[in-house]
């Protein structure tokens, strides 16, 4: 990509030259348009910038169209009269070192993640789940935790649910009410989400983000492609897992305090689907991860058709802007309109509300921070065009660089670890054979007694216990005592009335 000593992003022409500052992306960024005005052109560009700067990069690829970036681009007559207009006259086409990931595991390496990992906040979202259920939930992840019972799978959860509501009573005295019917209901909900797939993507290997952050021979910053068209299909699905995703990057990176280049760069296509009926809870820890996960180097860039779709808590947190054209045809849309025009810097040169319906397609109105984090006054400009294809890759080659990559290994094989649903079927089954064997010693030891009172009839009936018949009689009553308190205890831990 074109950069100024290597130091600043080229990334659109104007009356001026609009450069993005590296030191800057953590501040994050903003890429809004109506369907067809450019936002994909824009969103390759600056993941190819980075990626030239050996900063990795995670997209997420809703419509297939990224897939290409692993071969070098070709010529139209846009991107012809795009290299006329802006003076690009040494521009040269290239490819990028892509890795392909899928969550349903057909068109790159399976992406798995484990119930515990995603943990109970956006397990309930995900769920659909109100505030008394999502309470039950907390309670359930609480109780696994303390037992050391492994989460991972739906059976898992489903397992730890039966145990908790079972054992509700005991639970009550310490976490509060249990309501067999709000254990009923997430059952169901968990039923719906693998009627959609979820026993596909909880498992193991889960998805270790670390392996995002690596470069190519050449020290390009590796292009990290979530193929979304199949998981797009299920909008609560897809916002929920790359949220999980932001807050497994914010649990793993350390602090790293100002750095001259971001050490991920993150892309959120159809970013609205992020905040759709999300609960204030969980949108105040959005609001939190995003301000938050800049002092870890990462730079977090929302796509979207409309910046009304991103909150404003979010939305005053997001530093670098590039605005394609909106159209306004209800009073709606022209409030919203309006209010982005209103978001940037005014430029005298021209009306911000007026050019931001006239835009043409590859323009757009692009704001940035500077070096000292101030923002620019709004240019008018065309975005650069990018190095590689803008076409899909054939199937032959996805999965060619599919199965050569060195990540392979590590995730086209899904593993079934011993967990919440072994351990507790174990206990179940050990509680059960105690049951069953002190049954029997109890059955024995009345049949011992009923023998000795027999015999005792016979012989005259006042007859005392000889010693051995005393040792005989208290070695069964105890026997039978002990193996009845076992059972108490024995079956999940919990008392048998």
């Amino acid at each position: 990509m074109y950069m100024q000593d290597m130091k600043k992003i080229w990334l659109a022409t104007g009356e001026n030259r609009v450069y993005l500052e590296p030191a800057m992306a953590n501040r994050h960024g903003l890429i809004a348009g109506a369907t067809g005005t450019g936002k994909t052109v824009t969103l390759k560009v600056i993941a190819e910038s980075f990626s030239d700067m050996g900063v990795p990069v995670f997209l997420a690829d809703i419509k297939g169209d990224l897939s290409g970036m692993c071969l070098p681009g070709a010529e139209n007559k846009h991107i012809r009269r795009s290299i006329d207009t802006m003076g690009l006259g040494d521009f040269r086409y290239y490819s990028y070192p892509v890795r392909f990931f899928d969550v349903f595991g057909k068109m790159g390496h399976p992406v798995r993640t484990t119930i515990s990992e995603m943990g109970p906040e956006l397990l309930s979202r995900l769920l659909g789940l109100n505030d008394t259920q999502s309470g039950i939930l907390r309670i359930v992840f609480r109780v696994a935790d303390e037992k050391g019972l492994l989460l991972i799978d739906l059976k898992d959860l489903r397992s730890m649910l039966q145990y908790v509501g079972d054992n509700a009573a005991e639970y009550k005295l310490v976490y509060g009410n249990i309501a067999p019917q709000s254990v009923g209901a997430i059952q169901r909900a968990l039923l719906a989400l693998e009627d959609e797939g979820g026993n596909i993507f909880f498992g193991e290997p889960a998805l270790d983000i670390a392996d995002w952050i690596d470069w190519d021979a050449d020290g390009k910053g590796i292009m990290n492609i979530l193929e979304c068209q199949e998981l797009f299909l299920h909008p609560l699905l897809y916002g929920t897992f790359l949220l999980w995703m932001l807050s497994e990057l914010y649990e793993l990176l350390p602090e790293a305090g100002d750095l001259d280049k971001p050490k991920l760069v993150f892309f959120f296509d159809e970013a609205h689907l992020l905040f759709k009926d999300a609960p204030k809870a969980l949108l105040e820890k959005v609001e939190q991860v995003v301000r938050l996960i800049r002092s870890k180097g990462v730079s977090v860039w929302f796509i979207s058709q409309n910046p009304a779709d991103i909150p404003d808590s979010v939305l005053g947190q997001i530093g670098n802007r590039v605005q394609h054209a909106l159209r306004a045809y209800t009073p709606k849309d022209q409030k919203d309109l309006r209010a982005a025009a209103q978001s940037f810097r005014v430029n005298p040169n021209f009306d911000t509300e007026e050019v931001l319906q006239a835009l043409g397609t590859g323009e757009a109105l692009v704001s940035v921070l500077d070096e000292d984090g101030v923002p620019s006054i709004v240019e008018r400009a065309n975005i650069l065009p990018p190095h590689s294809s803008m076409n899909a890759v054939s199937e032959s080659v996805l999965q060619a660089i599919i199965n050569g990559s060195p990540l392979a290994d590590k995730y086209n094989t899904a593993q079934n670890r011993h967990s919440a649903y072994e351990e507790l079927a174990e206990m179940q089954q050990e509680a059960k054979e105690a049951e069953e064997k002190a049954a029997r010693i109890e059955a024995a030891a009345k049949a011992l007694k009923s023998t000795i009172s027999t015999t005792a009839k016979k012989s005259g009936g006042s007859r005392k216990q000889t010693p051995l018949e005393k040792a005989i009689n208290a070695t069964a009553t105890t026997i039978g005592r002990e193996l009845g308190k076992q059972i108490v205890r024995g079956l999940f831990g919990t008392k048998k009335r």
